[in-house]
């Protein structure tokens, strides 16, 4: 069920996407997305391929926007499809049984808010990397 409501919000996500990307392509700036952010997507998505989809799974905020620029970018359903379902499966595969078998770690229970915060900061640790590299590459 987990895997399905996975897939269920990512493919709404691209249909939208899919369904306002010519007036997304045609304006400069629509609340937080830019058409340069878009460009930048695509171009990641050119170059990492459908792994992309996969890797977006594991990263917060990015799990947001990915399906959504998939769609309003040039990516191909079938393609876009075959890796969220891979990504869908290794998400909630592994998010689930992760937290099964650290639920009854003593060491969780008793520091369970450092678990939180520290899952959030690695998750966050790439778009980081990323925005920092961008800065220091121009």
């Amino acid at each position: 069920m987990l895997i399905a409501a996975a897939l269920l919000g990512d493919n709404v996500n691209y249909f939208v996407g899919k369904f306002f990307s010519d007036f997304i392509k045609s304006k400069e700036k629509i609340l937080f997305l830019k058409r340069s952010h878009i460009q930048q997507t695509e171009d990641f998505y050119e170059k990492h391929g459908g792994q992309t989809v996969i890797m977006a799974r594991f990263v917060p905020i990015v799990r947001t926007v990915a399906p959504f620029v998939a769609g309003a970018g040039s990516m191909q359903y079938a393609k876009y499809i075959t890796f969220c379902i891979v990504g869908a499966v290794l998400w909630v595969t592994g998010i689930t049984s992760l937290g099964y078998f650290l639920g009854n770690n003593e060491w969780v229970k008793h520091n369970f808010e450092k678990v939180v915060l520290g899952i959030v900061a690695v998750s966050v640790l790439p778009m980081i990397f990323g925005f920092v590299k961008a800065k220091f590459s121009k």
